[in-house]
């Protein structure tokens, strides 16, 4: 789309559908939060092929990009721009401290006319879907709480001295909602680690049925992948 944004590819599913229900292009821009023209043209192209809402069930996100972008001599099926090794970057995200922010700014850093980052990161997960599938875990609400520390630590500058001193970060995720608690703490030992339960458990202004560490050293006195023993202090707290 020269000298157009182009959009990713749910905006332009959403296009096509307000298009589609009569909604003006002026208004679908207002929606998107996107030029007027960019809209106009986009619905141009899918006028210029016949394609109109409802799109057909089977049109992946690919094949729709394909149809609405493909130039002459591009062969069918190919993309225009240069990708990077996605399952370099699968791994790399697994890493602490790695973004997709980060794998993309490194990306178009070395392909200056490759992806924007809305679709950068589409095919990086389109990638991450199509690898070998994982169980898929059920959570009911407020069933499970996983805990951990971040792996992480950011610095805490004292404003008399200008002292740099590093702190642990504490997470919590529960199952269901996902909704996370997560605070500072000077370190991992263990009352650092029971008082972050504690202001957890008042944060969700509740106790869930289970609540799920990783082998932290400080919760756990045994590490197993299997049958991991906690420590008293652990076993306490969750008797309490």
């Amino acid at each position: 789309m020269p000298a157009k944004r182009r959009l990713t590819m749910r905006q332009l599913r959403q296009m096509l559908r307000l298009a589609g229900s009569g909604t003006s292009s002026r208004e679908i821009a207002v929606v998107l939060g996107i030029a007027r023209s960019t809209v106009q043209d986009n619905l141009r192209r899918a006028a210029a092929i016949g394609l109109s809402w409802p799109l057909p069930g089977e049109l992946t996100d690919d094949a729709l990009e394909n149809k609405l972008f493909a130039r002459n001599g591009v062969k069918q099926g190919t993309r225009r721009r240069t990708e990077p090794n996605w399952a370099d970057l699968a791994v790399e995200l697994k890493k602490p401290g790695v973004t997709l922010l980060i794998l993309w700014e490194e990306y178009r850093g070395s392909h200056p006319d490759g992806y924007g980052y809305s679709r950068f990161c589409e095919l990086l997960r389109g990638f991450k879907q199509r690898l070998s599938p994982t169980m898929r875990q059920e959570h009911a609400a407020g069933d499970k709480v996983f805990v951990d520390s971040s792996g992480k630590k950011i610095p805490i500058v004292d404003r008399k001295t200008g002292e740099i001193r590093e702190a642990e970060i504490f997470v919590a995720v529960l199952g269901a909602s996902s909704y996370t608690f997560a605070e500072a703490t000077w370190t991992q030992t263990l009352p650092d680690w029971i008082g972050s339960h504690v202001r957890m458990f008042r944060f969700f202004h509740g106790v869930p049925r289970l609540v799920i560490p990783d082998n932290l050293k400080s919760g756990v006195s045994r590490a197993s992948f299997y049958d991991p023993e906690n420590s008293d202090a652990v076993y306490r707290i969750a008797q309490h």
